[in-house]
């Protein structure tokens, strides 16, 4: 299963957070492997992961409560999106 998992720094913890980050503490918990991430300029990101178990990426975040503010959501891509937009759409036909 992928996830979306967006975090925003905070200033009072900002520099905590890089200091976290560049020491290597972006590393995922085991069962979770990174698909790819990204920073943006605004002071934010956006990480897209894979996992088996929805409680690594718990993990995942929880490793990260106290610097930053996360939000994790579960997602789908085009491929698996389709047929079920495909039926929605006939159901309302």
């Amino acid at each position: 299963m992928k996830f979306i998992v967006t975090w925003k720094l905070q200033s009072a913890t900002s520099l905590a957070a890089i200091d976290r980050f560049l020491a290597g503490g972006a590393a995922p918990p085991e069962g979770v492997r990174i698909l790819g991430r990204w920073h943006g300029a605004n002071m934010s990101g956006v990480a897209i992961v894979e996992a088996v178990d929805a409680a690594a990426v718990y993990r995942l975040s929880s490793d990260w409560w106290d610097l930053l503010s996360i939000e994790v959501t579960p997602c789908v891509d085009d491929a698996e999106a389709g047929p079920i937009l495909v039926a929605l759409q006939k159901a309302r036909s």
